[in-house]
């Protein structure tokens, strides 16, 4: 799969995962995510650690809820079978998936 389709498919999860919260939060959080962190929604895939580090700043603890949220809706989209974990590392998560290296279809963590 190109690295491009894969972006795509990542937003995709991203903005699912962020549209739990409400249409309006979801674009208050990209907003605040531009503004603030000056990440775009188009680059949240290039810039994973920023965007990851964003999340735990506005949320706290709560990110690690949003994480898996979306590491789920990635593996969905793609196919791939998801074991929910709490350890569960996002960056290495997405990073497998993208690889297409998940054992066994199956993200867990370390």
């Amino acid at each position: 799969m190109p690295q491009n389709d894969f972006s795509k498919i990542l937003l995709s999860a991203v903005e699912e995962s962020l549209s739990s919260l409400g249409d309006s939060s979801k674009q208050a959080i990209f907003f605040h995510l531009e503004t603030s962190f000056k990440i775009k929604k188009e680059r949240i895939p290039a810039q994973l650690a920023e965007f990851t580090n964003a999340l735990e700043r506005i949320f706290g603890p709560g990110a690690s809820y949003l994480e898996k949220l979306i590491v789920r809706n990635l593996h969905e989209k793609l196919g791939l079978k998801f074991e929910e974990d709490r350890s569960l590392d996002f960056i290495k998560c997405v990073d497998s998936a993208r690889k297409h290296l998940v054992f066994e279809g199956e993200c867990t963590a370390p």
